[in-house]
C-alpha cells in the first residue's frame, strides 16, 4: 500500500491534535483520581503506542517524563505475552510487574488495543501510582525490604477486561491487597475512564483523517526526533567522558552504591556505558533496565529539550547496562526505591554531558524525593495511609540560579499541597517553608532546599518509615561551584531528637498524638566561581534570611550587613586578595 503524501501543515496539526488527545487523558485522571499522588501530584502519565513494537508514538505533555520511556517497555511485555493476533476489542490488561516495563509495584499499568476494522492500530495506555499495594509497610516504600513480596502485592499482565466484560476475580485480588481499597477503585476507574476517552477521540481523529495520513503522521514524528537527536549528538565533540556519583546505602548494608558513566560520543551517535556501577545489592534500591533506560531518556530529555518525546530519540543511543549490576536488576530483587537511582542516574548523565559541552552544564539537583509514608487508624478504626514525596533545590546552570523548593527533573508532578494532606489526615505541617544556607554557592547558586515539620494528631498515634537519600553525598556543583547541603531527617520521641542511623532511610518509627516529623531536603548545587556572584544578589539571599552575613562572606567573599547593606571596597579587597 502507498504511503499517503503528508504535508507540511497537515502533519502539524495531527501532532498538535495527537498530543492534545494524550493530555486529555492526563487530565481527566487527575479530575477523577481518589489519591493526592494522582490528583494533586500528577503522578501518571498516558500515550500511544505502536502496534508491534509497543515503541511511545505520542504522550501527554503533563504525564511523567520517566514513564515514557519505561511505558513502551510495559507495552512491549503486553504484546509479548498475548502474541500479534491475541489483542481483541473490548480487552485492558492490568499490570504492575515492575521487572516488565514498570518502575516499582506502586505504579499501575492499564494497557488497551485500539482496533480498527478488526485490525490492531496502536495501544493505549494509562500508568498511575496507587496510594498502597499491601508490602511490610504503608505506600510501599520499604527501606528494609530485601526482596519484592515485601514491598506489595505483584501483578503481571492479565485481562482486567475481556472483550468489554469486567473480570470481577482480579478486581477482588486487588481489592483484598491494599490497606486503602477505596483509595485505590477510584484511582482504577479513574484510568479506565481516562482510556475510554482517549479510545473515543483517537477513533475520531483517525475517522476524520484515514488511518493512513495518520500513520504516516506518527512515523513521520519518530523520524523527526531521531533527526533531531542525531543533530544535537553530532554538534558534541567525540571522545569519552566519565563521570560518576554515589548513594548512601541500599538500606540494608550501610555502604555506598556507585553509580558510573562512560558516555561515547561519535559523530551522530552516543553510548551510555554504565558496566562501573555497583553490582545488584540487596536493599530496595535497585531498579530494572527498563527503569534505568527511561531515567537515561529523562536526562537527554532536559539537555536536549526540542526533542520531541517519542521513543525516536532513542535510536542512535545503545545502553550498556549490565544485569549484574543494581542498575538492571530482575525478580525477586527489590526495586520500592527506584526513585533515588534514578535520580543519581540523571545527575550521572548531566555530569558527563557537562564535561564534553560546558555550556550545558547543569549542578546537580538536590536527588531525592524523600518518600514519606505516614500511617496509622482513625478513631472509627478506619486505616488512612498518607504517603508524599517533598521537593528541594535544582542546580545552577550557565543562565541562571537553580529553582528553591522545586520538583525533581525525573517528573512534572507537583508537590500535594499542604492544606489538601492536612484535609485528608489527621495530621498538621507546623512548618513548610525555604530552608536557609542549603544552597550550594557559585555564580550561579544552587536552589534552596526546603523544611517540613508534621505533627501527628491522631489519638493512636502514627508509625513513619522514610526512603531517601543524599544524607551523606551531597548534590554536586560544576564549573566551580559548591555542593548544596545535605539531606536531614529527625523526629520526636520522649528521649529526644533522633535521626535514622542509615542517614536517609528508616522505618519502624512510631510517634505519639502530639509528636512531630522533621524533614529538611537538600539545595542544589552551584555553577561556576561563588567569588564573581554578583554582590547585590548575595546581598538579596542576606535580606530575605536564606544566607547568614558570615556564609556570605566565608563562601562569596561579599561583606554585607543583615540589612542588605554590602561594604562595596571591603568586598572588592577581599575578592583581591583571595584571587590572588
Amino acid at each position: 500500500m502507498t504511503t499517503p503524501t503528508l504535508d507540511p501543515v497537515t502533519f502539524a496539526i495531527l501532532t498538535g491534535r495527537l498530543e492534545q488527545i494524550a493530555d486529555e487523558m492526563d487530565a481527566t485522571l487527575y479530575r477523577s483520581a481518589f489519591n493526592p499522588i494522582i490528583a494533586e501530584a500528577r503522578d501518571a502519565c498516558h500515550g500511544l503506542y505502536h502496534a508491534t513494537t509497543g515503541a511511545t508514538l505520542v504522550q501527554g505533555q503533563r504525564g511523567l517524563p520517566i514513564f515514557v520511556g519505561a511505558m513502551a517497555f510495559a507495552v512491549k511485555s503486553v504484546i509479548d505475552k498475548v502474541g500479534p493476533d491475541g489483542a481483541e476489542d473490548g480487552d485492558t490488561f492490568i499490570f504492575n510487574d515492575p521487572y516488565a516495563g514498570g518502575t516499582h509495584l506502586n505504579d499501575f499499568r492499564l494497557v488497551r488495543p485500539l482496533m480498527r476494522g478488526g485490525k490492531l492500530f496502536a495501544w493505549l495506555a494509562s500508568v498511575g501510582h496507587w496510594l498502597d499495594i499491601g508490602g511490610n509497610v504503608p505506600g510501599g516504600y520499604n527501606p528494609q525490604a530485601v526482596e519484592s513480596f515485601q514491598e506489595g502485592v505483584l501483578i503481571p499482565p492479565v485481562k482486567l477486561f475481556r472483550k468489554g466484560v469486567i473480570q470481577q476475580d482480579i478486581v477482588d485480588i486487588l481489592q483484598a491487597n491494599t490497606r486503602v481499597p477505596r483509595s485505590n477503585w477510584g484511582d482504577l476507574n479513574g484510568q479506565l475512564n481516562a482510556l475510554d476517552l482517549g479510545e473515543k477521540r483517537f477513533h475520531a481523529l483517525i475517522d476524520e483523517y484515514g488511518d493512513g495520513v495518520v500513520e504516516a503522521a506518527l512515523e513521520a514524528a519518530s523520524a523527526r526526533a531521531e533527526a533531531l537527536m542525531r543533530a544535537n549528538i553530532a554538534a558534541l565533540p567525540d571522545g569519552v567522558y566519565s563521570f560518576e556519583d554515589y548513594l548512601d546505602n541500599d538500606g540494608i548494608v550501610d555502604e555506598k552504591l556507585t553509580i558510573a558513566l562512560d558516555l561515547t560520543i561519535a559523530g551522530e551517535t552516543m553510548v551510555l556505558d554504565f558496566s562501573r556501577s555497583s553490582p545488584a545489592c540487596k536493599g530496595p534500591v535497585n531498579i530494572a533496565k527498563s527503569t534505568a533506560v527511561a531515567a537515561c531518556y529523562v536526562a537527554l530529555k532536559h539537555v536536549f529539550t526540542e526533542v520531541p518525546a517519542n521513543a525516536g530519540c532513542l535510536r542512535p543511543i545503545t545502553f550498556e547496562i549490565s544485569e549484574t549490576s543494581f542498575l538492571g536488576v530482575s525478580a525477586p530483587r527489590p526495586v520500592a526505591g527506584y526513585t533515588e537511582t534514578i535520580l543519581r542516574m540523571i545527575g550521572v548523565v548531566f555530569g558527563a554531558l557537562a564535561k564534553a559541552d560546558p555550556s550545558r552544564a547543569t549542578a546537580a539537583p538536590f536527588g531525592t524525593i524523600n518518600a514519606l509514608s505516614v500511617a496509622g487508624h482513625r478513631s472509627n478504626g478506619e486505616r488512612w495511609v498518607l504517603f508524599s514525596f517533598f521537593g528541594g533545590g535544582l542546580g545552577g546552570n550557565p543562565a541562571s540560579d537553580g529553582l528553591n523548593h522545586a520538583n525533581n527533573p525525573i517528573s512534572t508532578a507537583t508537590m500535594p499541597p499542604a492544606e489538601i494532606l492536612e484535609a485528608s489526615y489527621p495530621v498538621m505541617f507546623t512548618e513548610w517553608g525555604l530552608r536557609p544556607e542549603s544552597a550550594g554557592a557559585g555564580a550561579h547558586r544552587g536552589g534552596f532546599g526546603a523544611v517540613y515539620a508534621l505533627e501527628v494528631l491522631s489519638e493512636g498515634g502514627a508509625d513513619v518509615s522514610l526512603l531517601g537519600e543524599r544524607g551523606r553525598y551531597a548534590p554536586f556543583g560544576v564549573a566551580g561551584g559548591a555542593p548544596g547541603a545535605l539531606n536531614l531527617f529527625h523526629w520526636e520521641t520522649d528521649d529526644g531528637l533522633k535521626s535514622p542511623a542509615m542517614a536517609s532511610k528508616v522505618t519502624g518509627v512510631k510517634l505519639t498524638q502530639g509528636q512531630e516529623i522533621r524533614l529538611q531536603s537538600p539545595g542544589g548545587g552551584g555553577w561556576g566561581d561563588a567569588r564573581t556572584r554578583a554582590p547585590e544578589a548575595v546581598a538579596r539571599d542576606v535580606v530575605r534570611g536564606l544566607l547568614s552575613p558570615e556564609t556570605a562572606r566565608q563562601d562569596y567573599a561579599v561583606i554585607v550587613d543583615a540589612s542588605g547593606l554590602v561594604d562595596t571596597k571591603a568586598t572588592a579587597a577581599l575578592r583581591a586578595g583571595e584571587a590572588a
